[in-house]
């Protein structure tokens, strides 16, 4: 059984201060997926970056303090990619792929566009140019599991206020209309809803208000697998019993064994 999660930490030294590693360490997981790390590997000289068990990689963006994903797994992977030869994928840190026997997973943060008309052009370029990366991906004769903050929601039963932000990045129809895409025709899968499919289950709550609170929250945060992978798929959760970010844990239990 390989346990996988994954967590936007919205800062990795932060996560850190609230017990994001103490946790980490009771959960055991197989491969760990994070995203917005927000630091450069220099800077993670704390010996809790570098969890006892795990070998570590990170991939930072070249602006300190921004973006940046990191991936940590018990069995070394065969290779480890952190390039796709494109920006801002690279030049932002966003892609992080380790490569097993059989397997590949692969931590992705894609970029919020709910900032400007500018950064909301930005994800969509990003969207375009990753979903020819993701279409290549199935040619090759492995299985994929890809950790993310997606930055998107795809249906109604994924956000809490979804009749309010049908105009906003996050649930903007062109945004669902990839998530289609992706799903019905290129034929990954959410492996989330495979096994809930409950209303408000959410991994991010803003900070304003009482979102937190009252739950009012959207599902970012989720693991795609590749359709050879669905009848491997056992258990799904997000943990809420501490927060360690505005976004939330998501764990995914698999029938597999990760080797090398």
């Amino acid at each position: 059984m390989a346990r996988i999660i994954t967590c936007n930490t919205n800062g990795i030294r932060a996560a850190a201060r609230k017990g994001f590693f103490d946790w980490l360490q009771k959960e055991q997981a197989d491969v760990v997926c994070i995203q917005e790390t927000k630091a450069q590997e220099g800077q993670l000289t704390d010996p809790v970056f570098s969890p006892n068990g795990y070998h570590c990689y990170y991939n930072d963006a070249v602006k300190k303090g921004y973006s940046g994903t990191a991936l940590y797994s018990k069995v070394k992977p065969q290779r480890v990619i952190t390039s796709l030869g494109w920006d801002p994928a690279d030049s932002e840190g966003r892609y992080l792929q380790a490569d097993f026997k059989g397997l590949s997973v692969i931590s992705l943060y894609i970029p919020s566009g709910s900032a400007s008309e500018e950064v909301l052009q930005k994800k969509l370029r990003f969207m375009d140019i990753f979903m020819e990366h993701l279409r290549a991906l199935r040619r090759k004769r492995r299985e994929f599991i890809i950790c993310a903050d997606w930055n998107i929601c795809h249906q109604q039963i994924d956000l809490k206020n979804w009749r309010s932000n049908q105009k906003n990045s996050g649930f903007l129809p062109e945004e669902r209309a990839w998530l289609d895409v992706l799903y019905d025709e290129v034929g990954y899968v959410d492996s989330f809803r495979l096994v809930n499919t409950e209303a408000e289950q959410y991994t991010w709550w803003s900070n304003r208000g009482q979102a937190w609170a009252k739950n009012v929250g959207w599902r970012l945060d989720y693991q795609v697998i590749s359709p050879k992978l669905v009848d491997k798929v056992r258990s799904a959760d997000i943990y809420k019993e501490e927060r360690f970010s505005d976004h939330a844990p998501q764990i995914m239990e698999y029938d597999l064994d990760i080797t090398t």
